[in-house]
């Protein structure tokens, strides 16, 4: 394993030394907000100490990032293989476009989480956070899924406003008592039905291992599947003006 002090490192000169290291796992000390790491990198494992910045993993093909604290915006942006996994939260339009891999939060997420999230052929990526996620979660989702866990909400949904926005594609399971009060029409909700709990109970065993939590008592609550409402879709590109 190669280590590397990232104290005090411009963004371009850290990302320079993780491109020419040999090793293939590689441990970061020391991170700061230097942007760009692990960007389109395949067949690379990471551990980062600290808080990364924005594009953690942008356009990931195959590696696997952890992250020990905190992450900004943009994590697993345009990410097409590989797994993100951080161990706090993460800020805004994380896994923005990607269309494969795993990014698991541990905490909460920021706004526009899974923004223009897409499957494409075989890749169906997934993004599951723990706690909750700010406004326009899944916003022009067009497919892939994402699990909302609410580990901390008490049975209230742990999304902000405009869950949904521009969905056209894919699923979000919500661990909630009740639906969010302002769901687009173009969105509907439903109650999990036996094929999705077995659906959210095999995605989220790789997290539930990671952060070491109870899967079990997880599963053992109420749970809200969000889909895009066929009968009533949206009529432009993305929005229904």
């Amino acid at each position: 394993m190669a280590r590397i002090n990232a104290q005090n490192q411009y963004y371009k000169d850290l990302n320079k030394l993780i491109r020419s290291c040999g090793e293939s796992d590689i441990e970061l000390d020391n991170v700061m907000g230097q942007r760009f790491i692990a960007c389109g990198m395949k067949g690379k494992n990471f551990l980062i100490h600290g808080v990364p910045g924005n594009a953690l993993g942008a356009y990931l093909d195959g590696s696997s990032i952890e992250v020990t604290e905190n992450a900004q915006d943009a994590v697993g942006d345009t990410m097409n293989e590989g797994r993100i996994v951080i161990h706090g939260s993460v800020g805004d339009a994380c896994g923005y476009a990607m269309r494969g891999g795993r990014i698991y939060i541990r905490d909460c997420a920021g706004y526009r989480a899974g923004i223009h999230m897409k499957a494409y052929k075989d890749k169906q990526p997934l993004v599951v956070i723990g706690d909750a996620a700010g406004s326009f979660l899944g916003e022009y989702q067009a497919g892939g899924t994402i699990i909302v866990l609410g580990l901390k909400q008490n049975g209230k949904p742990p999304v902000g406003y405009f869950c949904g926005t521009g969905m056209h594609g894919g699923k979000i399971y919500l661990r909630s008592d009740y639906p969010p009060f302002d769901l687009p029409p173009q969105v509907s909700c439903r109650e999990a039905q036996k094929s999705d709990l077995d659906d959210i109970r095999v995605k989220i065993s790789e997290f539930c291992s990671i952060f070491n939590m109870d899967k079990e008592e997880i599963m053992s609550k109420h749970f809200l599947v969000l889909e895009p409402n066929s009968a009533n879709p949206y009529k432009q590109l993305y929005t229904n003006i």
